[in-house]
């Protein structure tokens, strides 16, 4: 059974992705959350759970030693756009030189893959956490070869990922506070964490058939960030765009247009090495700005049953 190692096993996405795949690879979690990775090891016994940092090399590079995976999820990374903003120098010992040394490692013991969870805040930067995944995704591009590959995903939201807003509007809403929320007008890219971690998976089946690197990303629906809140309470306090932050997020720039492409009508493949022609060949940029927008049962579900809520604890992990 070939071995997978999840760093930020324990996240939103590590975890989705764990538990798409938990019976079909023997699955090693590296994370440095010891509650979330203790939960992790309950709901999945057959994996196995190793404390650590991507930012410190002895402590990843005993992982790599021990296990010889045989392909590498990069999901370990600093993501909030605010802490960035304030401490930058943390986002760039977590999100690219932690990201360099995933990639060293993954060289050194010549691992046939790894794949770089990114962001859509990757594409045109304007703050430090979009800059930094954006270093990352040049990082993977310039070390990818035919023998040791090097891939990325680009995500939008991922909705009740830990630290993000629907957690903590939940929490507001049941302490009876009223929601923030920075800008009326204020739209965001959003997909399920089963949908996240099908993304990787394409990529995986994706990368044995196309030997060059690639971002790989998915059409995805916008939400109004404004009307998200109001199905969830009346109370509502408009509080200003924060530093780093953007009314609208791009996905594919127009400057990636010349090398990007539609698979399946539902995906779309970044080749920056190769230009892209033909009929499947991407013909507008892709931003929460110009996406479809979730339908009233989409955003319902998103949500979920807001009476449930009152009878789970408030310390509930996504």
């Amino acid at each position: 059974m070939k071995t997978i190692l999840v760093t930020g096993g324990s996240g939103t996405i590590g975890s989705a992705f764990i538990n798409e795949v938990k019976n079909d690879f023997h699955i090693v979690s590296l994370a440095r959350n010891e509650k979330a990775q203790v939960a992790l090891k309950r709901q999945f016994s057959n994996i196995e759970i190793r404390m650590g940092s991507v930012e410190n090399m002895m402590e990843l590079e005993s992982v790599y030693r021990k296990y010889s995976p045989d392909m590498v999820i990069h999901a370990a990374a600093m993501k909030h756009v605010d802490t960035a903003e304030k401490q930058p120098s943390v986002a760039i010992k977590s999100n690219i030189l932690g990201s360099l040394n995933v990639i060293e490692l993954s060289s050194r013991y010549n691992v046939p893959i790894t794949i770089g969870v990114s962001t859509d805040k990757a594409c045109n930067p304007d703050n430090v956490y979009g800059q930094s995944k954006y270093l990352m995704e040049r990082l993977f591009q310039e070390h990818d070869t035919p023998h040791v590959r090097f891939l990325n995903c680009r995500f939008g939201n991922v909705a009740w990922s830990n630290g993000s807003v629907l957690p903590f509007w939940k929490r507001l809403y049941l302490e009876g506070k009223p929601l923030p929320v920075t800008h009326p007008e204020m739209t965001r890219l959003m997909f399920s964490r089963v949908s996240a971690a099908k993304l990787i998976l394409k990529a995986i089946e994706i990368s044995e058939k196309k030997n060059e690197y690639f971002i790989l990303s998915k059409k995805m629906r916008k939400v109004n960030m404004l009307e998200m809140a109001k199905h969830i309470s009346k109370k509502i306090e408009i509080v200003g765009l924060r530093q780093g932050e953007k009314i609208d997020e791009e996905l594919v720039s127009n400057h990636e247009l010349d090398f990007a492409s539609v698979i399946e009508d539902d995906y779309v493949i970044i080749t920056p090495n190769k230009k892209s022609y033909g009929e499947n060949k991407l013909t507008y940029s892709i931003s929460s700005s110009n996406a479809q927008i979730m339908s009233e049962e989409e955003l319902k579900e998103i949500i979920g049953d807001k009476e449930s809520w009152k009878k789970s604890s408030l310390n509930t992990y996504y």
